[in-house]
């Protein structure tokens, strides 16, 4: 199971503890006798796993709950089942004991994982179909990759939010306002799996840097349209990307409204809107696939939008290389958290996206940046504040 912080992680596992001590339905029938239990630390093991508000002997009911006898590091249940207490840093100490269940609890926090897995794994061979539960926030460690590729594991996901209820309103607005959208909150709220592609252009590293809650005044804004070819289901999306430049020559990335399946009327409203919203200077707009069209379609929608048509002739990863060193220099900012967009930078190497598809937030945001600081400059457009 991966989750976020306070999404209920403990608390299932806990649960599934009890059900195959018991032998509850949907669990194991009959019970299973011996159980081990692996926390980060045996400290980690005691405070959470246990004694917890929710580990082990809260989610019992007093007539069935178990004897926690802390210097044996053992649970003994009324029925016979017994579980025993381990610490990931201790991969030795799972030498030796054998079982018939294992939960393992924060498993991508382990100090030494593979080892102190391997020896759990040695000793999962008694009854008929030994059986384990993890619970984790997710960190782009090899053995969690593993699991996930493994077609033999079950995953269950959930997050912070899933829990919104059972948690303290402060902790929701501060942290979770805070944090949500970044690279940590997704990782620690949406316990989502964040990782760097090593010939990506972009790092996550450089972006998270990159990261500010507001933009100054700026001198410049652009909106940036990279057009789908088509506007059937199966068509690539329309990126739509705004961005803005101050007076030092630091650019801000504004908003990503890119969005799919839309006809070119639609996409055009959109994108008209944005460039209202913000009072942009114009409309950057490739016209590779659509030519003179595009340009037609946006002034049906509103004719006084001033549109700066460009062509792409070179490969997308030549078109970008320019504008990912700029974030590498720390030039450009991102206000707020954009994490699709910031997924496709991040994915992003000579070959494309890992994925096949098109990056079109990617290249909304390069002619958005080329725009603002790769060309001749332009004078800014005065706003009325």
């Amino acid at each position: 199971m991966l989750g976020g912080r306070g999404a209920g992680k403990t608390r299932t596992g806990a649960e599934w503890v009890r059900g195959v001590a018991l032998g509850l339905p949907d669990f194991a029938e009959p019970a299973l006798r011996r159980i081990a239990l692996v926390g980060e630390t045996f400290a980690d093991a005691r405070n959470v796993m246990i004694e917890g508000p929710a580990g082990i002997l809260s989610v019992h009911a007093r007539r069935e709950r178990p004897v926690w006898s802390p210097s044996l590091r053992k649970l003994e249940w009324q029925n016979g089942a017994v579980a025993h207490v381990f610490s990931a840093e201790d991969p030795d100490s799972l030498r030796g004991p054998q079982f018939e269940a294992a939960w393992a609890d924060e498993l991508a926090k382990w100090r030494h994982p593979d080892e102190a897995w391997d020896m759990l794994q040695f000793g999962l061979r008694l009854g008929t179909h030994p059986r384990q539960m993890v619970t984790t926030t997710p960190r782009p460690i090899p053995l969690l990759k593993r699991f996930l590729a493994d077609p033999r594991v079950a995953v269950s996901r959930a997050k912070t939010a899933d829990n919104a209820a059972n948690l303290a309103p402060v902790f929701l607005d501060t942290v979770v306002g805070r944090y949500a959208g970044s690279r940590l909150g997704r990782q620690e709220l949406d316990g989502e799996m964040i990782e760097d592609r090593p010939d990506a252009l972009w790092t996550r590293d450089v972006v998270e840097a990159s990261r500010v809650d507001a933009a100054p005044l700026l001198a410049r804004i652009v909106v940036a349209v990279d057009p789908p070819a088509s506007s059937s289901r199966r068509a690539d999306a329309c990126g739509i990307v705004a961005a803005g430049l101050d007076d030092g020559g630091f650019a801000y990335v504004l908003a990503d409204e890119t969005a799919s399946a839309l006809k070119p009327r639609e996409w055009a409203v959109k994108a008209v809107a944005l460039y209202r919203r913000l009072q942009a200077d114009a409309l950057v707009v490739e016209i590779n696939q659509g030519g003179e069209m595009v340009e037609s379609v946006i002034r049906e929608v509103d004719p006084s939008v001033p549109v700066t048509s460009v062509r792409a002739t070179r490969g997308k990863y030549l078109r970008a290389e320019p504008v990912s060193v700029l974030y590498t220099q720390g030039r450009v900012r991102h206000v707020g958290a954009l994490p699709e967009l910031e997924d496709e930078l991040c994915d992003f190497g000579p070959g494309g996206l890992t994925s096949g598809r098109s990056p079109d937030r990617l290249d909304a945001l390069v002619w958005a940046v080329t725009e603002l600081m790769l060309r001749d400059k332009k004078e800014p457009r005065v706003r009325v504040l």
